[in-house]
């Protein structure tokens, strides 16, 4: 079971919602070697940066590649409305620290389960869109009876497009990947590329195509993603996801899932398409797992949750009102 949560640390900063009022960032330390790694190693701490809002049922939020706590500004309003909502700044994004190392979905599986046993300490329900949806299906598979349900937003298939090479999408372009890989391994090339990729012209012109509803790609969505890129350490955290091990891939961790899962999907996704590896897989498990919903959400991208917000906020809410009112 989880033990009680501890006191949040008073390192704190403003960040503005869709609401009246500010929710307050917080930050605390992980150190390592209670989220099992670095075992023989001198303890590493971290700043992980982590938000939480309302009271009831705690649900806890995990951002996707690239994003941050800011990217569910449109529905912790609603959700905390009713239910204790927290949500988490992985390693290597927003406002956590971003150290020199290998990352990995291990790495960030870890941070979950601390995160679950050492801030939310009580069984909650877990959201992610993306990668973070692959981070939280990892952290469920240990955390076992304290996971009351799960909701995905387009699942990934691992930390990056390696993951799938049996799609031929993906074939086409691994002469491509091969050579990315290639000149983020010169140092002046990597910075170059980073810096062109995280400009906001370019964040905006990649977003357009990632989004559907053009409104949803606004200066907010574009600055939560440019402002922690030039944090110190991004580029060599980036580079390192991108070149590292695509790592685990979702099928391994859904034979012995038993809690409520519900999948939703934008049906446009240009990611993780419907059509691909990833998206057939989801799409055929209620099939054979009574636990496992699918929901297409039409005329939407790969971040369902900002891209339409108001159907997506609703069908959170109708699964935990079912699940964990």
């Amino acid at each position: 079971m989880l033990q009680s949560p501890v006191t949040p640390s008073s390192a704190r900063c403003s960040l503005s919602l869709e609401s009246a009022e500010p929710y307050i960032i917080d930050t605390y330390t992980w150190h390592t070697h209670q989220g099992g790694l670095g075992e023989g190693e001198q303890d590493k701490g971290y700043k992980i940066a982590y938000t939480v809002v309302g009271e009831g049922k705690p649900v806890v939020l995990v951002h996707g590649f690239g994003a941050s706590i800011g990217h569910w500004r449109k529905n912790i309003p609603k959700l905390a409305q009713t239910h204790k909502v927290y949500a988490v700044d992985l390693l290597g994004f927003g406002r956590s620290d971003k150290p020199p190392m290998a990352y990995s979905t291990d790495v960030w599986k870890q941070q979950l389960l601390d995160f679950a046993r050492n801030k939310v300490g009580e069984p909650a329900v877990y959201i992610g869109n993306s990668l973070g949806s692959l981070i939280c299906l990892m952290a469920a598979s240990e955390l076992e009876e304290d996971v009351q349900g799960l909701l995905f937003l387009n699942c990934a298939g691992g930390m990056n497009n390696k993951c799938t090479p049996e799609d031929w999408r993906v074939k086409m372009a691994m002469p491509f990947f091969a050579l990315v890989d290639f000149l983020l391994s010169r140092q002046r090339i990597a910075r170059a590329l980073f810096n062109w990729f995280r400009s906001p012209k370019t964040l905006r012109k990649v977003l357009s195509r990632v989004y559907v509803n053009p409104e949803a790609v606004d200066d907010a969505l574009i600055d939560l993603i440019n402002t922690p890129s030039g944090a110190e350490g991004a580029l060599e955290a980036f580079v390192s996801m991108i070149t590292g091990d695509p790592g685990p891939r979702p099928e391994q961790y859904l034979s012995e899932l038993t809690c409520p899962l519900l999948l939703l999907w934008g049906t446009k996704d240009p990611f993780t398409p419907l059509d691909g590896p990833v998206g057939r897989y989801f799409k055929r498990l209620p099939e054979s797992h009574s636990n496992i919903s699918f929901e297409e959400i039409p005329d939407t991208g790969h971040c369902p949750h900002d891209d339409r917000p108001e159907i997506v906020n609703k069908k959170i809410l109708a699964f935990l009102g079912q699940h964990h009112a």
